[in-house]
């Protein structure tokens, strides 16, 4: 389940826009129900079995779009359960949103070399009316502003066994916010669109003519390395008790009704629960850029929805489930294998988006999940594939 970019901290899981084989390997769970008590526990429902990578959807519209990452493609969801093409051709597609209005269409791709994991593009497309398109290019905007440039990454004073140990691990072991974009989600605004970049660590907003600015830079991620950790990770002893700064990749932003942005993070580095779950949910405020941690503990948190009555869902694809965030608090809503995107329906449902296995072969799909308030206090259902 790694890429060699998701081995090393300060280097990113989603950075390779399509994940390709290497995420399409997700261990699969046999469907059997929790214990219930209480209202209807979740029924998911699968609506496609036509995808491998849906790393995003949008239902809040009369039809469901979803960005496949590794066939390159945004689409509409038909009837059947297959996908009706919008745009082929898109190279690591992994966000989409449509405007209130309906009148436009927004998307991220992001191309990069398999061989080093270098991105060498990045950016949202806007397809408005008439078929106008408009491209607003992520990485041109990194490399002129590099809003994270002033985040120091890593270890602060290293000592020399430190630095001996990190670099034969391959780990960086002090430095500075690079040039780096990987335009992962988008969400439609008043005005425009909001992009979450997984590359630069940062959440930028986007007009509809292609303008690019930055709201606000997500801060690192410090972590005290315990015993434990070192030895899991091969490392000597010296690197016990050292504190490194990881980097916040932002993998999903979403605009509240009251005007907030409700973010979701990976944390650089492994992402394996080796460091223990450190998946962040946070509150970002547009005007002044502020960010506040909400709540943390997920392990793998890829996408987010936000529900009717406060409550906050997270997708956890390496915890394989569905959590709910209500006042900080998480507790477990749906055991999914797989699931990489979550989406809030217009009926009270969610829809959601799992990604396909290669071993054993299994498809990516998109789910739609009824029942089963926040409220509820049962075990987690389970759904296999």
């Amino acid at each position: 389940m790694t890429t060699p970019r998701s081995t090393v901290p300060g280097r990113r899981l989603l950075v390779a826009a399509g994940l390709t084989a290497a995420l399409l390997v997700v261990p699969t769970t046999p469907a059997s129900a929790g214990t219930h008590h209480g209202p209807t526990p979740p029924k998911p429902v699968v609506r496609s079995d036509q995808l491998a990578a849906p790393f995003n959807l949008d239902v809040s519209g009369r039809s469901v779009l979803v960005a496949d990452g590794s066939q390159n493609l945004v689409g509409t969801l038909a009837r059947d359960g297959s996908i009706t093409p919008i745009a082929t051709d898109q190279p690591g597609a992994s966000g989409i949103a449509r405007s209130a209005d309906g009148r436009r269409i927004a998307w991220t791709t992001t191309e990069t070399d398999p061989a080093t994991f270098e991105n060498s593009a990045s950016g949202l497309t806007i397809k408005g009316p008439r078929g106008r398109m408009v491209h607003a290019d992520t990485l041109a905007h990194e490399q002129s502003r590099n809003p994270d440039q002033g985040i120091h990454y890593g270890v602060t004073n290293p000592s020399q066994c430190v630095v001996d140990a990190f670099t034969a691990a391959g780990f960086p072991v002090s430095y500075d916010g690079g040039i780096d974009s990987h335009a992962y989600s988008v969400a439609a605004t008043r005005s425009g669109w909001v992009v979450a970049d997984a590359g630069a660590n940062d959440i930028l907003a986007v007009s509809n003519s292609g303008r690019i600015r930055t709201l606000a830079v997500l801060p690192a991620q410090p972590l005290t390395i315990t015993a434990d950790m070192a030895a899991a990770l091969g490392l000597p002893d010296c690197v016990a008790g050292v504190t490194y700064a990881f980097e916040s990749v932002p993998t999903e932003v979403e605009v509240g009704r009251d005007g907030m942005l409700y973010v979701t993070t990976l944390p650089g580095g492994p992402e394996s629960p080796v460091l223990g779950a450190r998946g962040a949910l946070w509150r970002v405020d547009p005007r002044t850029g502020h960010v506040r941690r909400i709540a943390g503990g997920f392990l793998g948190a890829t996408n987010l929805a936000l529900g009717s009555h406060g409550e906050i869902y997270v997708a956890e694809l390496f915890g394989g489930r569905i959590s709910v965030v209500r006042h900080g608090k998480v507790s477990p809503y749906l055991d999914l294998p797989g699931v990489v995107a979550v989406e809030t329906g217009g009926h009270g449902d969610l829809w959601a988006g799992t990604l396909g296995n290669e071993d054993p072969p299994a498809p990516g799909t998109i789910v739609q999940i009824t029942g089963g308030k926040a409220h509820w206090k049962g075990g987690p259902h389970r759904v296999g594939r």
